[in-house]
């Protein structure tokens, strides 16, 4: 269980440096009110989810998502879903939060609903009261976008998980 967390714990930090690498390191504001990101790994924004609780199937488990996407320009869009794990899922969880730093992974169009579609990556997380975990994923509708954990999962629960997770989102 402690080497879990202990790799749930590395991944997210191995994974910070990308999504800082992703962030442009000055802000204009006319690149802010564009509606399409021309380069990639253009950081477009934060996309927070909030995740019902539930019971881990020992093989799998799925959860509803409701999400909220901050553009760099300030607009928010609303998305609801659900997240599936594929692998080892064992135990009890409550709500969790999760945040992504949003970023392309080619040209494309960024508002109206743009983020919906499914997601796929690695995760792995762990809870004995509090809990963390991290989750790694690419996809939308032309697999433009990765999710990349800015600050890893943070919910309660008695939990273990890793494996491969599936992210199902919507625009609400």
């Amino acid at each position: 269980m402690k080497t879990l967390m202990l790799v749930t714990a590395a991944a997210s930090i191995a994974l910070a440096p990308a999504a800082y690498a992703a962030s442009p390191h000055h802000h204009n504001r006319a690149s802010q009110q564009k509606m399409v990101a021309n380069e990639p790994r253009q950081r477009l924004g934060t996309l927070q989810c909030q995740i019902d609780g539930g019971v881990g199937m020992l093989i799998g488990s799925k959860r509803n998502v409701s999400c909220e996407f901050r553009q760099r320009s300030g607009k928010i869009e609303h998305y609801a879903g659900s997240i599936g794990k594929l692998g080892l899922d064992v135990g009890i969880s409550g709500k969790s939060y999760m945040s992504w730093v949003v970023v392309n992974t080619q040209p494309t169009r960024v508002g109206d609903g743009a983020l919906a579609g499914s997601y796929v990556g690695a995760s792995a997380s762990a809870a004995v009261g509090v809990g963390l975990g991290a989750n790694a994923l690419v996809g939308g509708n032309s697999r433009n976008f990765a999710l990349q954990p800015l600050s890893g999962e943070a919910g309660t629960g008695l939990n273990i998980a890793a494996g491969v997770s599936r992210l199902q989102l919507k625009r609400v």
